[in-house]
């Protein structure tokens, strides 16, 4: 059996997704990409100065992945409510379990 794996990779080579399916890779290849020129922006207009550039990182990705609503709401409109199918299928909505004690 032959099995195809994508891996994505930002800009400085660090792997950042691993899959077989082809549509998710590409997705999440575009938003790392569109993340990568808000980061640019964010730093050349010094805009949170402060921020580290984790946090820019994780800010951008989550603006990137969550452009229509971010479209929708810079034109004055509500976000959309997430499906309950689009919560079973989205991995952003997936929280670390933590051990107790």
């Amino acid at each position: 059996m032959i099995e195809i794996e994508y891996v994505v990779r930002d800009q400085k080579g660090i792997e950042r997704l691993r899959t077989t399916d082809k549509k998710a890779a590409d997705a999440y290849d575009k938003a790392l990409e569109t993340a990568e020129r808000l980061a640019d922006l964010l730093r050349q207009d010094a805009v949170l100065p402060g921020l580290a550039e984790h946090d820019l990182e994780e800010l951008t990705i989550y603006l990137a992945r969550n452009a229509r609503q971010v479209e929708r709401i810079l034109k004055g409109k509500e976000a959309e409510r997430a499906t309950t199918a689009d919560v079973a299928a989205s991995p952003d909505n997936v929280t670390p379990l933590r051990a107790a004690g």
